[in-house]
């Protein structure tokens, strides 16, 4: 009963990959050769270029079926793919570069295969993504729809049922659901689809009606029931999708390992674990924070100049600070606050309109320009460009205790701003929506995502900033 849609989107990832690769090639060879914008020397034949050309664009195919890039896209984010498609191009050029130095193809223009290899790249990710917003838009009107049954009108049942109400441009339609036990009251009735039987009536649900996946969001006492109910639905030739009742405690994209010869759940599974991420990232942090101090470095010498005439005192504010894994540090700041008497711990919050502000440190905090200072903290390695907002420890051992998840924010360096803080979460707002934010980027980590929040933090503002 699985729609065939998926089918043809792949056969046509496949053709319109293959043809993408052919017309990077035409594109590179009259850059290179016909443009005469580039200087050459005595090119081979174009039948040469072509043929390679070809076995490229079958070694790209193939890879990309070896990295899953041509599984069903519906419920994966387009980062993963923009990943998966550099890393499938990087792969195929040294295969290509192999093959030709085997068959000793060695006089191939070496900037004709810099400009291939781009084109590639930067034509298969803007298809791609011009795809999927089309097919978003398309699923949200109605179009290429699949169609899910429910096993649970519970707790987890109901839940799952509303969040995906709030992801239309997934293309998922709600059937109905089974439950032994349960049955809708009036006000449920009008806001959930209806409980169409029992479990044992799911067999002649299914031959009678269209769907594409079962959901299974059964409590841990009805776990001996799934054997029969993925039998059920895979003689049925439907997808079975099971909810752990304990997903509370799982992270947004759970992983799976292998220990023992067993699979177990990786209870928190952290991209930023990955030696090759944390270089990745730190190297990113060291050329953006040397770029900024640069740029603003005529900006933070008035600064400087500015809180020296305004008030005594100094001009860098330091504050200790919790960072990656527990350990302190000290957060630079322009100073914006009048001096606190000696012997004054400051364990207070920050208000909107805080007596403690200079005239110029409002300004300051207003616009967040007293926060330049920490691009140094980022060059030392104390902080990153993008990660949650570090705490005084005072506030730490207040918030672990009252807060669930509130430490695992730590497993990750400390950011200028971060995805709370590109949606204005910052100042006087809920912690708890800080810290929710703060656990899906630390889950969903990737350099494109530090981008994406870096130019929504600059587009946004810095709201609620005091």
């Amino acid at each position: 009963m699985i729609r065939r849609n998926q089918q043809i989107l792949t056969q046509l990832y496949v053709c319109v990959d293959f043809l993408i690769i052919q017309l990077s090639f035409l594109l590179a060879w009259w850059l290179k050769f016909e443009s005469g914008w580039i200087s050459y020397d005595n090119p081979l034949p174009l039948e040469t270029y072509t043929l390679w050309s070809l076995v490229y664009g079958l070694i790209a195919i193939l890879t990309g079926f070896l990295f899953s890039v041509y599984t069903p896209k519906r419920k994966k984010r387009f980062a993963d793919d923009f990943w998966k498609i550099i890393e499938i191009h990087i792969v195929s050029m040294f295969i290509l570069l192999s093959l030709m130095f085997f068959f000793k193809e060695v006089n191939i223009s070496r900037s004709y295969l810099a400009i291939y290899m781009a084109g590639n790249i930067i034509f298969t990710v803007t298809y791609r993504y011009t795809l999927k917003r089309l097919l978003k838009s398309l699923r949200k009107k109605g179009y290429n729809r699949q169609f899910v049954l429910i096993l649970g009108a519970g707790s987890l049942g109901k839940r799952f049922y509303n969040n995906l109400q709030q992801h239309a441009d997934m293309g998922y339609e709600v059937m109905g659901f089974l439950d032994d036990y349960r049955k809708w009251d009036a006000e449920e009735a009008k806001q959930y689809k209806p409980i169409m039987g029992v479990m044992n009536e799911l067999e002649t649900i299914l031959a009678k009606q269209m769907i594409d996946e079962v959901v299974l969001a059964l409590p841990l006492d009805a776990h001996d029931k799934y054997p029969q109910i993925i039998n059920t639905c895979e003689k049925a030739g439907v997808r079975t999708l099971i909810i752990p009742d304990f997903f509370d405690y799982l992270p947004a994209r759970p992983m799976f390992d292998y220990f023992a010869g067993m699979p177990l759940i990786n209870v928190r599974d952290i991209p930023l674990d990955l030696s090759v991420n944390r270089l990745a990232k730190r190297m990113f942090d060291i050329v953006f924070s040397l770029a900024a101090i640069f740029i603003t470095s005529p900006l933070m010498l008035c600064i400087m100049v500015g809180v020296r005439i305004t008030s005594p005192g100094p001009v860098i504010f330091k504050q200790e600070r919790v960072g990656l894994n527990r350990r302190t540090f000290y957060m630079y700041k322009f100073r914006s606050m009048k001096i606190l008497p000696e012997g004054t711990v400051d364990t207070g919050w920050t208000t909107k309109n805080d007596p403690r502000r200079t005239k110029f440190g409002s300004f300051l905090r207003a616009t967040s320009l007293d926060e330049l200072p920490q691009f140094f903290n980022v060059l030392f390695g104390h902080m990153s460009v993008v990660g949650p907002r570090p705490e005084r420890p005072y506030f730490v051992n207040q918030f672990k205790e009252e807060i669930p998840k509130y430490m695992i924010k730590h497993h990750v360096r400390p950011g200028i701003t971060g995805l709370a803080q590109s949606q204005g979460l910052r100042g006087d707002t809920s912690i708890e929506d800080r810290i929710e934010q703060d656990i899906f980027y630390i889950e969903n980590w990737s350099l494109l995502f530090d981008i994406k929040i870096i130019f929504k933090t600059i587009r946004n503002g810095f709201k609620n900033a005091y």
